[in-house]
């Protein structure tokens, strides 16, 4: 059996699961609207991982997505405050969405705000944490995602996590996660961008993240919906690897590629968590770049 494939069993043993699921992996294509069918897999999918005794939080994009859709609005010509307008309709739409679904396999979920600044503090980092272990005892789902509401990069460059990406790692680490899933139109790392390169080769896994690892990444992607390229996520690997969590890049494409990573089939890149004594989240925070 190779390395990785032993690596990977391990995965189905792991107890508390972040999964990030990016806009672009909820949207149909050719509209950018919500697509439901895909949506109703992810929750299932989600609810199966919590029915077989696990602890799971989604981090989902998608408020500013769902609020264009809803009021009209285009992305090329819409200014902050419609952004915010549209993350403030978006986000109360997309619980909307996630609670009727989640209700229909029996499960409660509950909405996480966060963004940066609330996070610099000691206090509110403390009474995040308590949140999060609360509702884990009360059995309810958390869907985190930031507050784009408020963050924006002209009112606090303090605010603002940037993308899920980051966000998701911030969360894995601050609450000891097991196991950090990022879903998006990405399908793992590669040695090139496979796009422009046919000789560029999958990464199967990642045993430890060097500065020459990090050249490799790109700062955008093919999609239209979001924001974070391979460049924030294998910062956000950085992240969730020091803070001892394992992390894995995969496709969006279809939810069903979940269950299939906890049976630890061979999907995806596999970031290997790198726990360092030395590794303060509060410091990360102060540093990260906005």
């Amino acid at each position: 059996m190779s390395i990785s494939a032993e690596v990977r069993k391990k995965l189905k043993d792991k107890k508390r699961i972040v999964i990030k699921i990016g806009s672009s992996s909820l949207a149909h294509r050719e509209t950018q609207r919500l697509d439901l069918i895909k949506v109703e897999v992810l929750i299932r999918e989600i609810c199966d991982l919590v029915n077989m005794g696990k602890e799971v939080v989604l981090v989902s994009s998608g408020a500013i997505m769902v609020g264009r859709g809803t009021l009209g609005i285009s992305k090329k010509d819409e200014t902050i405050a419609q952004k915010q307008a549209c993350a403030a309709v978006g986000q109360a739409k997309l619980m909307m969405i996630y609670q009727k679904i989640f209700s229909e396999y029996n499960h409660v979920c509950g909405q996480i705000l966060m963004t940066k600044h609330t996070m610099l503090d000691t206090l509110n980092r403390y009474n995040t944490v308590n949140c999060f272990r609360e509702m884990f005892k009360a059995g309810v789902i958390p869907v985190v995602n930031e507050n784009d509401t408020i963050a924006t990069y002209e009112i606090d460059s303090l605010s603002v996590f940037g993308d899920n990406d980051h966000l998701s790692a911030v969360v894995a680490a601050m609450i000891h996660a097991d196991l950090l899933i990022l879903l998006s139109d990405i399908d793992g790392l590669y040695t090139d961008d496979p796009h422009t390169n046919p000789n560029a080769k999958f990464i199967d896994v990642v045993d430890r993240i060097d500065d020459n690892l990090m050249h490799m990444g790109k700062s955008t992607t093919g999609s239209n919906a979001g924001t974070g390229g391979m460049a924030t996520k294998l910062s956000a690997a950085r992240v969730a690897t020091m803070g001892g969590c394992d992390m894995i890049i995969a496709s969006g494409e279809d939810f069903h590629i979940i269950h299939e990573i906890i049976r630890g089939e061979q999907i995806g890149t596999l970031f290997l968590a790198d726990p360092k004594d030395e590794f303060y989240l509060l410091d990360y925070l102060e540093q990260m770049d906005t």
